[in-house]
């Protein structure tokens, strides 16, 4: 992993250098503040927390996250630059691995931008600031998710529409394979094994759990398991691909 850093930096520069990152950051920003303060009725419930804040991420990410995402292969390929990458004296992990954590990170800034709503419930309460942090820990893991099944998409599709729908397609799976109606639908057929497997797999039950202040150790497993397995598929398709 010696050329990591260098995959890192050179995907993290890519994103500063058109005007589409600080488009991104700002509305990420200004949707996350629309749907905190209005749509999630901050100041009618009267309680200082970010519940309402953190509630409208798995939603506001089904969107914006593939958005970064599918760029990161189908843009390469579209360029004619994906060959000229792998002939590069770089792994195909490092490539992989370099361009998430750059994506992965660049969420991470949009994410920390959002400090002055902590400031804001501190300022008009005593919020639980532990259960915030693992709020913002739950929240970038989330997006983690997100990315690595993009990323997975990105480098399976040549255009980056195509990338972007099948990213959420993927993810909107995800978040409902929890709901009362899939089970329901299972339940009708399926073994219970077969049934608690797929309420497992929602991202919107593991994520709850830690935006409340409650760290398992489950959880947290299931979303690193579950990026670095989207992210070997990645590395897999990419690799069978770079003959197209």
């Amino acid at each position: 992993m010696k050329q990591l850093p260098v995959i890192f930096k050179r995907e993290l520069a890519s994103y500063f250098a058109t005007p589409l990152a600080y488009i991104f950051l700002m509305i990420f920003l200004v949707l996350t503040g629309v749907f905190t303060f209005y749509l999630g009725g901050f100041f009618e419930r009267g309680q200082a927390d970010l519940g309402s804040f953190f509630a409208f991420h798995p939603w506001l990410y089904l969107f914006l996250v593939p958005a970064i995402a599918m760029r990161l292969w189908a843009e390469e390929r579209k360029s004619g630059t994906l060959e000229l990458l792998m002939t590069l004296p770089i792994t195909r992990a490092e490539a992989v691995a370099g361009k998430f954590l750059a994506a992965w990170v660049f969420a991470g800034l949009a994410l920390l931008l959002t400090f002055p709503m902590v400031l804001t419930v501190n300022y008009l309460g005593e919020p639980d600031n532990g259960a915030i942090l693992t709020g913002y820990l739950g929240s970038w893991l989330l997006a983690g998710a997100y990315l690595a099944v993009g990323s997975c998409m990105s480098a399976l599709a040549r255009n980056q529409v195509i990338a972007f729908m099948l990213t959420v397609s993927l993810c909107f799976l995800f978040i409902v394979s929890g709901f009362p109606m899939v089970i329901d639908a299972f339940s009708a057929w399926a073994p219970q094994g077969m049934i608690d497997a797929v309420a497992s797999l929602s991202f919107l039950i593991r994520f709850e759990a830690i935006s409340k202040g409650v760290i398992d150790l489950r959880d947290l497993l299931y979303f690193l398991s579950f990026i670095v397995a989207w992210m070997a598929a990645t590395a897999v398709v990419v690799d069978l691909k770079k003959a197209d």
